[in-house]
């Protein structure tokens, strides 16, 4: 009951920081009108999370708008709601990567996306340790069992493993940053993991919203074309985990036959 309270809490304190955030917007310049040069006219904004790719064009429009008297309130907003969205595994990065893209530019927004995908899934991994481990197992325990064997399968190449994991996304990532302090994988190995690991997949996404204006659905993103890049760059991050625990377990058994062929002459 203690950690549904804490959690509840840490919840509620975000969203009403976002939202006291999303609501009092600075002043801007009136947008002049069409009809005289002389009169202007002043549009209300309310400003929310993008369910679809018109709602993300409108409201990448309205924070461009936003941007060029204010870019660093539009800076922390985005870095907040982004940060919100990871930090309590709430579905949705590939809207704000692209947002990202129309807002910041490709490597800039590359970059921006890369440090909050890894700090926001650090506190998710933080938040899950401090109040939600047994409600993970309890609402999972299947998914939990599974993948808590495959991490003891791989555990001599275990940084290779969980790279694979994020570059080619079979478990979702927030599954991951919530069971990852269950699975006793450390923050030192979790945190690098991250950060490398799902930079192919934000760079598609910011790349996608840089020509936002080009893209008619989320199948021109997400393309059998795009899928089997990622699928070849995982695969590759799983190479050096499958050599160090073929080339480990060579080098185990070779071990306990010196082993064994020294007691045989010791017993002679």
């Amino acid at each position: 009951m203690r950690s549904i309270v804490g959690l509840v809490g840490v919840l509620s304190a975000a969203t009403c920081y976002l939202y006291l955030l999303s609501t009092h917007l600075p002043a801007v310049s009136p947008i002049p009108s069409d009809n005289t040069d002389e009169d202007s006219e002043v549009k209300e904004y309310r400003l929310k999370f993008p369910s679809d790719l018109d709602e993300l064009r409108e409201l990448a429009e309205t924070l461009k708008f936003y941007k060029r008297e204010h870019h660093n309130y539009v800076l922390l907003l985005f870095c907040s709601a982004y940060l919100y969205k990871q930090s309590f595994a709430i579905p949705g990065s590939s809207f704000l990567n692209m947002l990202a893209g129309a807002l910041f530019g490709t490597w800039e927004g590359l970059a921006l996306t890369c440090l909050l995908t890894t700090s926001g899934s650090t506190f998710c991994y933080l938040l899950s340790s401090a109040f939600g481990k047994e409600h993970v197992i309890r609402l999972f325990p299947d998914k939990v069992a599974l993948l808590q064997r495959k991490v003891e399968e791989n555990k001599r190449s275990l940084f290779f493993f969980l790279l694979f994991l994020r570059l080619f996304p079979m478990t979702p990532n927030w599954f991951l940053n919530v069971t990852s302090p269950i699975l006793n994988i450390p923050l030192t190995l979790f945190f690098p993991t991250v950060l490398i690991g799902l930079i192919p997949y934000n760079f598609i996404c910011v790349r996608t919203g840089s020509i936002l204006s080009k893209i008619s659905s989320m199948d021109d993103i997400f393309s059998w074309g795009t899928l089997a890049q990622l699928l070849a760059i995982a695969c590759v991050a799983l190479l050096p985990g499958a050599l160090i625990r073929r080339y480990s377990q060579v080098a185990l058994d070779g071990a306990e036959q010196t082993q064994d062929r020294g007691q045989h002459h010791k017993a002679q």
